[in-house]
């Protein structure tokens, strides 16, 4: 898919089943008119598409270590945005992005990338180092009581963190 038009990117990761939380991250992204949602991991239950159908952006997203049922997840999905495996490398906005679920290798990532979006540590991060490194937190909020998602501007290379 041509992504070269992106300039505008809602990021969240771990969803884990909070439906209300993923209700309230479509409609900020709505409001805002991102041109792209990504997801870093771990929507879990293939259910959770009832939610993201009502997205106007298309979604692209990475599989996390909790998402156990991925044929499911591909087929709810269908329409609505794609999942690959982690890491997902793609170039967005004429910068090169990758999205991944696994920590361990975002500072590996960072030199090869202008942006890498992670999650699975469900706790924020807006660094440069050497490249933009954003993870939004969680979006579900079960670990820090904080229900967050990010926005992604790549014409400037910045982001913020918005709570839900």
């Amino acid at each position: 898919m041509d992504w070269s038009q992106v300039a505008v990117v809602g990021v969240m990761a771990d969803s884990h089943d909070h439906l209300p939380a993923i209700r309230r991250a479509v409609d900020l992204f709505n409001s805002r008119e991102v041109d792209l949602v990504v997801h870093a991991g771990d929507i879990v239950s293939p259910f959770t598409a009832r939610e993201f159908r009502h997205l106007s952006a298309p979604l692209l997203g990475v599989f996390g270590n909790n998402d156990g049922d991925r044929i499911h997840l591909h087929q709810f999905f269908s329409g609505i945005g794609e999942f690959h495996p982690d890491p997902l490398l793609v170039t967005l906005g004429g910068k090169d992005v990758a999205l991944t679920h696994t920590p361990e290798i975002v500072r590996s990532l960072a030199h090869t990338c202008d942006v890498v979006l992670y999650g699975h540590t469900h706790e924020q991060d807006l660094a440069h180092r050497p490249a933009l490194i954003v993870n939004p937190g969680e979006c579900c909020g079960y670990l820090t009581g904080r229900q967050t998602v990010a926005l992604l501007h790549l014409p400037d290379m910045t982001a913020d963190i918005v709570a839900l």
